[in-house]
C-alpha cells in the first residue's frame, strides 16, 4: 500500500496538556484514587480486589519477591515475570502471598502463549493465583487470542489481563476472546525498541483514545511511554483504566538487576525483556532484539517513589476539580499543543526523569 499523505496524525503524550478547572479540593490528599468498576462496585479478583489504578510490569528488573511484597501492600499490583522456571514462579507467588495485608492488592503472574502456558496457568491456579497477563509483545495474534479464550474457559473466575495492542480492532479482539483487561500501547516503553527495529506503534496515548471508544466490557491499560505522573494523569483522563510501570518503579533500592558503581554512584540495570541481554539469559539465544539495556543511578527505596507516585497523580486530578478518580475521564479536558511523538518514539531511559526521584 502507497503513503497515504491525508493519513491522520497520531498524538503523544508530549503533544498534549491538560486544562486546568475550577477546584473546591482544598487538599491533594482529599483525592480517592481507589479504583472501582463502571458500575462503582470494587473490581473482584478471587477473594482481594484492586485498589489503586496501577500494575507493576512483569519484567525482571522491577518485579521480584520483595518489590511484589511492597507493591502490592501499598496497593499496587505487581506481575510476576515468565522468564523463569513453572516452578519458581509457583513458589514465588506463594512466599509473596504469605506476606501480604489482608487488604493488600492482587498478586499476577505472566504467561506466555507456547505449547505449555495453560500447564503453567494451572500449576498457578492451584496456588490460588486469579490474576493472569498474557504477556505477548503484539497481542492482536491468533496465538495469544486462543490462550486467553482457552484461559477464560478453563477459569471463569481468572481475572485476565492481555496484551499489548495499538489499536481498536486489536483491543475488541481480545476482549471478544474473554479479556477482563487489556493493555495498550506498543513500542514506547523506554527501553523498549519495536517501534526502531519494526517501523511499526502508534504513540500510547493515542492508542488508549482510540481504544476508549470500545463499547466491549474491558478494562484499558495504558503501557509504555509513561514517564511521569503526568503521563499517569493523561492516560487516566484519555480513557484509561490503568496505567502499567516499569522505568518509574526500577533502579531503587529493592529492585532487582545488576548493579555497579562507578566513582561514587551506584547504578542498577534496567532493560527491556526483549534485548539481547535478557534473551540471552532466559532463553539462551538472540531472536531479534526489540529492546535495551540502560543503568540508571539507584535512588530511593520503592516506598518512597510511590508516595511520590501518588501524590502526583492525586496533584493531578486535583487540578482538574476533580475528588474521585471515577469521575475524572468525564471531567477533564486537553488541549493540543506540540507534534513531538519522536522523544516517545525511541529508547529513552538515560537522562532526567521527572516525578520518579
Amino acid at each position: 500500500m502507497s503513503f497515504d499523505p491525508e493519513s491522520r496524525t497520531c498524538v503523544s503524550f508530549d503533544d498534549v496538556l491538560l486544562v486546568p478547572k475550577y477546584s473546591e479540593i482544598k487538599s491533594r490528599h482529599d483525592v480517592e484514587l481507589e479504583i472501582t468498576s463502571w458500575e462503582g462496585d470494587s473490581i473482584q479478583v478471587g477473594d482481594t480486589s484492586f485498589r489503586l489504578p496501577i500494575f507493576a510490569a512483569p519484567m525482571d528488573t522491577v518485579i521480584n519477591k520483595e518489590t511484589a511484597i511492597v507493591l502490592a501492600n501499598r496497593g499496587i499490583s505487581p506481575i510476576l515475570h515468565r522468564y523463569t522456571t513453572f516452578e519458581e514462579q509457583v513458589r514465588d507467588y506463594e512466599a509473596i502471598s504469605s506476606s501480604l495485608f489482608v487488604d493488600a492488592a492482587p498478586v499476577g503472574a505472566a504467561i506466555g502463549t507456547g505449547s505449555m502456558c495453560l500447564n503453567q496457568a494451572i500449576a498457578l491456579y492451584e496456588v490460588g493465583c486469579r490474576l493472569f497477563c498474557v504477556d505477548v509483545a503484539h497481542g492482536h495474534h491468533e496465538a495469544a487470542i486462543k490462550v486467553v479464550s482457552y484461559l477464560k474457559h478453563l477459569y471463569e473466575d481468572a481475572f485476565v489481563i492481555a496484551g499489548n495492542v495499538a489499536t481498536l480492532e486489536g483491543f475488541n479482539a481480545l476482549a471478544d476472546a474473554g479479556a477482563n483487561a487489556i493493555r495498550v500501547g506498543i513500542g514506547g516503553g523506554s527501553v523498549c525498541s519495536t517501534r526502531v527495529v519494526t517501523g511499526h506503534g502508534i504513540p500510547t496515548f493515542q492508542s488508549v483514545v482510540d481504544c476508549s471508544a470500545s463499547d466491549r466490557d474491558c478494562y484499558i491499560i495504558a503501557d509504555g511511554g509513561i514517564r511521569s505522573t503526568g503521563d499517569i494523569v493523561k492516560s487516566l483522563a484519555a480513557g484509561a483504566d490503568f496505567v502499567m510501570l516499569g522505568s518509574m518503579l526500577a533502579g531503587r533500592e529493592e529492585s532487582p538487576g545488576e548493579t555497579k558503581t562507578v566513582g561514587d554512584i551506584t547504578y542498577k540495570n534496567y532493560r527491556g525483556m526483549a534485548s539481547k541481554s535478557a534473551q540471552l539469559e532466559w532463553r539462551g539465544k538472540v531472536s531479534v532484539s526489540e529492546g535495551v539495556d540502560s543503568w540508571r543511578p539507584v535512588s530511593s527505596c520503592l516506598d518512597d517513589c510511590i508516595d511520590d507516585i501518588l501524590a502526583g497523580v492525586r496533584s493531578g486530578l486535583s487540578y482538574s476539580g476533580c475528588a474521585f478518580l471515577s469521575d475524572f475521564y468525564t471531567m477533564s479536558e486537553f488541549v493540543k499543543i506540540t507534534q513531538s511523538s519522536l522523544k516517545e518514539n525511541v529508547p529513552h531511559a538515560v537522562g532526567a526523569s521527572f516525578g520518579s526521584s
